[in-house]
């Protein structure tokens, strides 16, 4: 349980360090990437570690859910961590389609092309409208939209997620911030 929470703390830097430099271009996609990579990170985890961290952590059950336990219930913190996995997929997945490998070096031929795009544009007459019209595409276009909407959903989902933990699953909440209380 160490390594969850250890991963958990990874998770939660990163993310919040990429929701915060949203504006500053290539930090915020490295920021990104490595976001990615612990995400995919987890779910080999999942896939190949014990079954108490598997995917079906994820999934939330509701047998046995009444008004008597409905705010202590499993149902509750699984919802919750579904949704936070669902908005950092989608945020990541949106990200990595708009970036398409520049952040990281494998877009290196499309910039060329681009380029050579570009200059036969200028040399036609084409307007400055036109010019750089792909990049502003995937910069302000729908799926930035998308990326935004999901990283703000995450943010309240996240927000919900820590006010559960810390009014009804105390315990849970000490562990994962570092107050155990066992001595080291």
């Amino acid at each position: 349980m160490h390594r969850i929470r250890a991963y958990h703390a990874v998770l939660v830097v990163l993310a919040v360090a990429a929701y915060t430099t949203g504006e500053m271009g290539l930090v915020h996609a490295w920021l990104g990437y490595a976001v990615s990579v612990v995400l995919v990170g987890r779910v080999l985890w999942a896939v190949t570690g014990v079954p108490q961290l598997g995917l079906m952590r994820f999934y939330p059950h509701f047998a046995g859910l009444k008004l008597g336990n409905a705010m202590t219930h499993p149902a509750i913190s699984r919802t919750l961590l579904l949704g936070i996995a669902i908005c950092l997929i989608g945020v990541s997945g949106t990200g990595i389609a708009m970036d398409r490998g520049r952040a990281v070096g494998l877009a290196a031929g499309a910039a060329v092309a681009l380029a050579v795009a570009k200059d036969s544009t200028d040399k036609r007459g084409g307007s400055a409208q036109a010019k750089g019209h792909g990049e502003r595409d995937a910069e302000e276009g729908p799926l930035s939209e998308i990326h935004e909407l999901l990283a703000n959903l995450l943010v309240g989902l996240v927000v919900l997620h820590v006010v559960y933990l810390l009014l009804f699953k105390w315990p849970l909440a000490r562990f994962m911030l570092f107050v155990d209380g066992s001595k080291r």
